[in-house]
């Protein structure tokens, strides 16, 4: 089983589009390393993502 995944392999691999894949890594910050993505990178990263609640940002 594969670690470094192309964008495209990744997004077959969690159902999203390729761009989406992509756009996430920019977002999140997950480096795309010679055109290959770490999975376990992707998913925790994704997860940490979709689990914390917005929270308001407090005026400074």
């Amino acid at each position: 089983m594969a670690i470094h995944l192309t964008p495209t392999e990744l997004a077959e691999e969690v159902h999203m589009k390729r761009r989406e894949v992509i756009s996430k890594c920019m977002e999140m910050g997950v480096p795309i390393f010679n055109g290959r993505i770490d999975k376990t990178l992707f998913l925790s990263s994704l997860r940490r993502v979709t689990q914390q609640p917005k929270q308001p940002q407090a005026a400074a």
